[in-house]
């Protein structure tokens, strides 16, 4: 099942200059719905399409190994469940339904925040897309990607009002588990996200 999301915003109302200056990573979180428009944003600031097939961050040779699963607790219009953001329709495809919220926290070494959280984003990579074209080079190329799409959803959840903490620490072949993602597909970063306490 695929779900259309809200067309992004390509204007805020603050300048990346001050959301560069508030940036914190903050892990207590409101315990309240986002709105669907807040997903819509933090997706597309994540890997969303800007002109034809290019992203909101910058991939060596422009081979986008990057993938954007988002595992939703609280958001309006949205049942909770895990999806794989889309960016060529910027939707969301449901892969499972349910509150996994306990298991990702768990996954991520018991992190509470984590489980607090009313929306994570899991960033993963398919380094072979980057790799075959930059031999083992690429997958330094990879890990430069995961950096950008993280610092772009770090000050877009600032300008929103929104809070987050990346999070490293994780059991890899957990959170594969439970997003049931393909096995040639690598977890690198999970970024969880609320409202600030």
């Amino acid at each position: 099942m695929e779900m259309n999301l809200p067309s992004p915003s390509i204007k805020g109302e603050m300048s990346v200059e001050e959301a560069i200056k508030r940036r914190r990573s903050v892990r207590y979180f409101k315990k309240v719905k986002l709105p669907l428009l807040h997903l819509s944003q933090l997706l597309w600031a994540s890997q969303g399409i800007i002109e034809r097939w290019r992203r909101t961050s910058p991939s060596a040779g422009a081979t986008y190994p990057l993938d954007i699963f988002a595992v939703c607790k609280d958001i309006e219009s949205v049942t909770p469940g895990i999806y794989h953001y889309l960016p060529s329709k910027h939707n969301i495809r449901l892969i499972k339904e349910g509150d996994f919220s306990l298991s990702l926290m768990e996954a991520c070494l018991g992190q509470g925040f984590v489980g607090d959280a009313s929306l994570v984003l899991v960033i993963t990579a398919e380094f072979t897309r980057t790799t075959k074209r930059y031999g083992e080079r690429g997958v330094r190329y990879v890990h430069i990607e995961v950096g950008h799409v993280g610092e772009n959803l770090y000050l877009q959840a600032e300008s929103l009002g929104l809070a987050t903490c990346g999070v490293g620490a994780f059991y890899d072949e957990k959170i594969k588990k439970i997003l049931d993602l393909p096995k040639n597909f690598e977890p690198l970063y999970i970024m969880p996200f609320g409202y600030p306490i």
